[in-house]
């Protein structure tokens, strides 16, 4: 019996042929829609990973930059673990803390109905959580930069403290806030050991463009698509790089120059 006629037999009775040993395409063919769902997925979760946690990286930041407080060396080990614990570990206790049947998930599904776990609203938590480290240290040292002088000669003025930051420290620290956000955005394209633990690695679901690249090196041919991937993630940083240093300085210099 030919090949051909053995696979066919095999598909009659409900069996899946992988296609081994031969490739899944060429570098320079059309991404497949798997590829396309990788990509758009990563960008959606980098997106609001960064768009939600950049008011409580500027927060934190300045926090630790102005303010003295009890715990403060505390939190300040508390925002920079994730660089310093391994993903995976960062992935499962967020998997303890937000699953359905964790400390705080069991109570956002029940009250709200609110589920992050195997969700691709659990990618953007966990890409949050392990790019919230560069956010909060791009903004820090951007507000360590300003000279305090400035702050309390507004203060002896009469501003409220929240209208001296809106006015005087906030126009001052958007380089750093740009810089930090786009490093977030970066970081959050890349992240994968914590992703995976939390919320697993579905097609379509919370396959993020580094999941994807796992996946495809774990299949007989699928070499080429996980390279093209790789080129795509490399692009991309490469771009977010060159995009925050560009904004960074284009900022500073108009504010220099008012």
């Amino acid at each position: 019996m030919s090949a051909e006629a053995s696979d066919a037999k095999f598909g009659e009775q409900g069996f899946a042929i992988l296609n081994q040993g031969k490739p899944e395409g060429r570098m320079l063919d059309a991404l497949t829609s798997d590829e396309w769902r990788a990509v758009a997925l990563s960008l959606r979760v980098s997106f609001w990973a960064t768009l939600l946690s950049l008011p409580f990286g500027i927060f934190v930041a300045f926090a630790l930059a102005r303010w003295t407080f009890r715990g403060r060396q505390v939190l300040n080990g508390l925002v920079h673990l994730p660089l310093i614990l391994p993903p995976v570990v960062t992935g499962y206790l967020l998997l303890l803390t937000f699953g359905r049947k964790g400390v705080i998930g069991q109570y956002l599904d029940q009250w709200f109905g609110i589920v992050f776990a195997f969700r691709w609203t659990g990618a953007a938590l966990a890409a949050a959580v392990m790019a919230f480290p560069l956010m909060v240290r791009a903004i820090r040292l951007a507000i360590e930069a300003v000279d305090p002088r400035l702050e309390e000669a507004a203060s002896t003025l009469g501003a409220p403290r929240l209208w001296v930051f809106a006015t005087v420290t906030l126009p001052l620290i958007l380089p750093g806030i740009i810089a930090g956000g786009i490093l977030a955005f970066a970081k959050a394209m890349g992240e994968f050991g914590a992703t995976i633990t939390f919320v697993s690695n579905i097609p379509g679901q919370t396959q993020t463009l580094p999941s994807a690249i796992y996946a495809f090196l774990q299949v007989p041919g699928g070499e080429t698509q996980a390279l093209r991937l790789v080129l795509i993630s490399i692009f991309i940083a490469m771009s977010a790089l060159l995009l925050s240093e560009w904004l960074s300085r284009t900022v500073a210099r108009r504010i220099a120059g008012r």
